[in-house]
């Protein structure tokens, strides 16, 4: 079905060359000269987009703009008039505007504007349908344990604020799970859902990725694109591996925080956005601060509600729900089968990838059993040996004498942590290494037995 496009404009003759030309472009066109006459075809058709012009008698194209979007919010609207100024395009852009072109004006070039907006809007349609229905599906946090049982109660106290969250955890421990389901938590459920990873990009990408670009900003630039941040308004932008974004652009991302506004690279005019900012890392955020490549006061912007997820070593009674859930992912046609000794295998085996090393290996064991029950020999080798704790603990170094009347697990816990920080020399971050535990748990527990640092 061909897109149907509204040309609003009180000149018949504009009207009628740009339905012309726009008819041979394959678009079904739709025309009206007055303004109310507009609206009244926008409420009842429900074009793909509006080709509008800001000076007209009756009503303006900025008071039938504002019409239109309280309408349809997601309508597109092309800005069209001979009194191209910065000003009327800023307050265009205010009242929703997609884009803003000036008479006279090449037909092969507003073409390309209406090309491209219907583009963006197909996609972002697109996209909503697609997180909705994978957010449904896989964006579930799995685990009855008490650590997963607080981080719920975390999730469901923020998720209707609009204040910044920062997920803390080791790779793999399901940062951009949990922040998922904040989002779908909270009331801007039914609104867009972005993430960006701040590592994969270079500094020159990174600032086109947040914020967007003009036509001609740059080589390589031939259409205007929107940023993350405006893909994102009304919804979330989730700010994935934000240790990693380079001090220039922390700076960027700072202000924008704070004022809420942007400029798009090339740009001019200022960009206010309603987006709800959640932030997450591996590494130790304060850490990261000492060594000066991450600036405290984006720090405290972003840990207004922090949230810190235990790896998966440290809550392994969750392993057999987590377990069943990526079975049923992998072959849903089937009911989940697994022998005991391989699950006992799984839950003894340390997961230094954690959820997602986890989610891994189901996988490569739903393969390799042809979808039958999941033996241990389905399993890889190393997970294969973690059946053999005493042998595993004497190749560490490590070998505890247990004594017939038992022993405090917290005493045990307590003198590691002294051991480690004494051969430390006292270094927190050496002393979490060595026992493989974040910077965080680290001074959790050192609280927790009253231990100085």
């Amino acid at each position: 079905m061909s897109n149907k496009i509204l040309i609003i404009d009180d000149e018949e003759h504009m009207c009628w060359a740009l339905e012309k030309g726009l008819r041979q472009e394959g678009y079904q066109v739709l025309t009206a000269t007055r303004s109310k006459e507009g609206l009244e075809v926008i409420r009842n058709e429900v074009p793909s987009l509006v080709i509008l012009d800001l000076k007209m008698p009756e009503m303006d194209g900025l008071e039938v703009l504002t019409a239109a979007k309280d309408l349809y919010p997601k309508l597109p609207v092309i800005m069209i008039t001979a009194h191209g100024t910065i000003d009327t395009a800023i307050e265009a852009m205010k009242h929703g505007a997609t884009d803003y072109i000036t008479k006279p004006f090449d037909l092969d070039e507003l073409k390309m504007v209406v090309k491209q907006a219907l583009m963006v809007s197909h996609l972002q349609s697109e996209v909503t349908f697609l997180r909705l229905e994978l957010n449904k599906k896989y964006g579930q946090i799995v685990g009855n344990s008490q650590a997963i049982q607080d981080v719920c109660a975390l999730i469901e106290k923020v998720a209707d604020s609009s204040a910044t969250v920062l997920i803390t955890g080791e790779s793999g421990t399901g940062k951009e799970v949990t922040a998922l389901s904040i989002h779908q938590s909270g009331s801007r459920r039914d609104k867009p859902f972005v993430p960006i990873n701040c590592a994969a990009l270079p500094e020159s990408l990174l600032e086109s990725e947040l914020f967007g670009h003009e036509k001609g900003a740059f080589t390589g630039a031939v259409a205007r694109k929107l940023g993350r941040f405006e893909l994102a308004n009304e919804g979330t932008l989730f700010l994935d591996e934000v240790t990693e974004m380079p001090l220039s652009m922390q700076v960027k991302l700072l202000r924008v925080l704070q004022e809420r506004t942007f400029e798009r690279v090339g740009g001019t005019g200022s960009i206010k956005v309603d987006v709800r900012v959640i932030a997450a890392t591996n590494r130790d955020p304060v850490d990261c601060i000492k060594r000066g490549t991450f600036r405290e006061d984006l720090y405290y912007r972003l840990n207004v509600l922090p949230i810190h997820l235990p790896p998966l070593r440290e809550r392994v009674e969750d392993i057999p729900l987590l377990v069943l859930h990526f079975l049923n992912k992998f072959n849903p046609n089937r009911e989940p089968q697994i022998t005991p000794g391989a699950m006992g295998l799984l839950c003894a085996y340390e997961w230094p990838g954690n959820i997602r090393e986890l989610q891994n290996v189901i996988e490569r064991a739903v393969i390799l059993s042809q979808g039958n029950e999941i033996k241990e020999h389905h399993l890889s080798k190393e997970i294969q040996k973690s059946d053999d704790p005493k042998k595993e603990a004497s190749s560490k170094g490590l070998i505890l004498n247990f004594p017939d009347e038992g022993i405090s697990f917290e005493e045990v816990e307590k003198e590691l942590l002294l051991k480690a920080l004494e051969k430390s020399n006292g270094n927190q971050t050496k002393a979490s290494n060595l026992l493989g535990i974040t910077r965080s748990a680290l001074l959790y527990r050192a609280q927790k037995y009253k231990i100085k640092l």
